[in-house]
Formats: C-alpha cells, structure tokens, sequence
C-alpha cells in the first residue's frame, strides 16, 4: 500500500491497509465510488484519464496531495463517501461534472 493511502481500488480488487478498515463504511463507500467510475469507463480508459489528469495537476498544484486530492474522480469520491446511498441515485458518468481548471 503506497504510504499514506489506507486504501487502492484496481478493478474488481479493493485494497486496504489493514484489516480493520473493511468495517469503515466511510472508506468502503470511497472505494466503491472509484469502482464504479472504472467500470463506467471500462475500467482501462479510467486509468489513463486518471493519470493524465494527476500528471496535470501535478504541474498546476506542484503538490502531490493537492494534485491527487484535485482530480475529478478523487473529487467526486471524497465529495460524496460520507453519503452511503450515493451510488443509489448517482447519475451516470458523474464524475465528470467535477471537471474544473
């Protein structure tokens, strides 16, 4: 697990840090979200968009965390991990309504 990260999502695998954290509904609900992004994206292309955009923001921010913390589908989980019945009621491809400069 790459430091400071408790979990990685890599499709259809969650991966946490320690076992304990599978009852973090908050966590669990993270990954999920990140899930779902992949598969609506077939799961490839998510990684690609995903890396470019980090990469992007990586030169805009020049902080690992900010970058990491400002790319769309990272907005989007941590927006929304509190609510359990986000993906309920989540539109489909929303994650590219937290596309921003």
């Amino acid at each position: 697990m790459p430091k400071g990260y408790l979990g990685v999502t890599i499709f259809p695998f969650m991966f946490l840090k320690t076992e304990d954290l599978k009852r973090n509904a908050v966590l669990i609900n993270h990954e999920r979200i990140h899930l779902k992004q992949q598969l609506e994206l077939f799961v490839l292309p998510f990684y690609i968009l995903y890396t470019i955009e980090f990469l992007c923001r990586l030169i805009q921010y020049k902080k690992w965390d900010l970058a990491y913390r400002n790319i769309s589908f990272e907005r989007e989980a941590y927006g929304h991990e509190k609510d359990l019945d986000y993906l309920k009621s989540r539109p489909l491809y929303n994650v590219f309504k937290f596309i921003r400069n």
